[in-house]
Parts: C-alpha cells; structure tokens; sequence
C-alpha cells in the first residue's frame, strides 16, 4: 500500500537570536513578510499540498503562534460589524477548516533532531513532512512540498530538498553527496554539517524541506548529542542512509533565508513587488528613491 503525507512538523522553538531585539518576546516565525508571517507561508503550503494536520514544536515566549491559528471571536465580531467581510475571510480561513493543527512543547533546546523527535507520539507511524518556516520558499507553480509529497508517492522514501550554493558557503548548510539513479532521482550518498569548502563532497545544500518515513525516529534516538550539546537531524538523516534510500530532490522555486536580516529584507521587497496592491506604488517608490541621498552619510 502506498501512503500519502499527511502530517506536517513545524519546529517552532528556536530563540532567534539573529534578530534580537525583534525576537525577544516574540517567536521570528510570526516576523510579517508584507502581511503575513513566515509560519502562516509555511502552513499554507503545507495546506497547499494536500497536508491536513499542522504539528508545531513549540518552546517559551511562542503563545503568539498558537493565538495566530486560534479563532478570534471579539476580532471577527468586529469586522462582521463594520462590513468588512474581505478581511473578515481572511481572518477566519487562518487557518483553512479543513486543517487541525496539535501543539507540542520542546522542554529543552537540544536541536533540530530533537524538536522534530517530539513530534512522533502525533505523527506515530507515518511518513511525514518537516517544514522550517524560516526558509520561505516562492514557487511560480505547485510549492516545494507539494512538489516532494508527489514524489514520495512515487518513490515512498525519505526526500531532503536541496540547491546548488557557492563552494565558498558550504560551511553554513548541510551538505550532501549524491549519484543518480536510474529513474533520473538524485540519491543520498553521504551527508555532512556546515564542511568547509576544500572538505565538502559537493555544492548541494540541504534546505528546510524534508520528508521522512517513520524511521527517522530510531535514528535520531539513537543520535549522540553533537556540537552545542544538541542532537543534529544531519547526523540522523546519515544513520538513516545506512537503512533505506534517501533522495535529494532539487525544487523549482526561489528560497530565502529569512533566518538572516539580509535573506529576509529581501523576501520582503520582492514579495511586496509580487503584491497584487502594492506592486506598483511600492514599485514607483523605489523608481523614485535617489541613491546619492540615500546612501550618503
């Protein structure tokens, strides 16, 4: 029997510490890219390819989340009352009734592997997505989960999203090594965290997209904490190459890292210009800036 994906993991817990002072109090997650936050993308495009339950790996200071996909009475009384039925759709589909989303609380910070551990007495014995709202993906066609969820229903294996980066930033993202197969996939041959370049097996790096089987449950328990006292997926993901084939999957569509100011500035600019109201005034506006008196000190 071939299974289809349909539950989501959203590792929520992290503290953001690049874009203290702005994350302080509130999860980077719930950062606004023009007018929705980084996980209500992720949801949707979870949403988008068919997925039906939301898991989110919570920690401290992370309430705004669940709040954000809760149902606001006074909120949506409001809106009913003053007429504004367009945004009072919006509200009320955050998120679609066809979606249940189940929160769990990450105790401890001890790394992606384990956030994503927390998540199996919900997911138990099922293939599942993993979704890191941080890397926020735009695609011109079907989304880049969408994208992999039909590829497992091919291939009903484990399947990491990645792209070709310069050799010089390997040591910033997991790396894989690959060899193609016969049906034109890319398998996993070995995988490592952040190489530096002369010691890197290749320029693809892994990005917050994965598909699991239920294996990667063992594999992770059985994963020695690695540098900072945290239990690397990377280090699982390579238990389990020994046990079943693993596909890196290049995506169509563009990432942003929207856990760096720079990768997220940019998200927001180029969202804005896809922006079906505000394309062209915000378009008009940067036509106009003067870069002299813009950048002179």
């Amino acid at each position: 029997m071939k299974h289809k994906i349909k539950k989501a993991v959203f590792p929520v817990a992290g503290r953001g510490t690049r874009f203290l002072p702005a994350t302080k109090a509130s999860p980077k997650e719930m950062l606004p890219v023009v007018d929705k936050p980084l996980i209500q993308y992720a949801v949707e495009e979870a949403g988008a390819a068919g997925i039906t339950s939301m898991v989110f790996v919570t920690g401290r200071n992370k309430l705004s989340i669940p709040d954000h996909f809760d149902k606001a009475y006074e909120l949506e009384s409001e809106l009913a009352a003053a007429g504004k039925t367009e945004l009072l759709q919006m509200v009320h589909n955050i998120p679609p009734s066809s979606v249940s989303c189940v929160y769990l609380r990450q105790a401890e910070a001890l790394g992606l592997g384990h956030a994503v551990l927390c998540a199996k007495p919900v997911v138990e014995d099922e293939p599942f997505a993993v979704i890191l709202a941080d890397d926020l993906i735009k695609s011109d066609g079907p989304g880049c989960v969408a994208q992999m969820t039909a590829l497992f229903e091919q291939c009903q294996c484990s399947i990491i999203s990645v792209m070709e980066v310069p050799k010089e930033d390997t040591g910033k993202y997991g790396i894989v090594e690959v060899e193609a197969a016969e049906d034109g996939t890319l398998r996993v041959k070995s995988i490592v965290e952040k190489p530096a370049p002369e010691e890197a097996p290749s320029n693809l790096a892994v990005v917050g997209r994965y598909v699991f089987t239920p294996r990667i449950f063992p594999m992770i328990e059985n994963t020695v904490k690695g540098a900072g006292g945290e239990i690397q997926l990377t280090d699982a993901i390579a238990g389990l190459l020994k046990e079943e084939t693993v596909i890196a999957y290049r995506f169509a569509g563009k990432r942003y890292d929207c856990g760096t100011k720079l990768g997220y500035l940019q998200a927001t600019v180029e969202y804005a210009l896809a922006h079906p109201q505000l394309k062209e005034p915000f378009l008009a506006y940067l036509q106009a800036l003067n870069p002299t008196e813009l950048f002179s000190e």
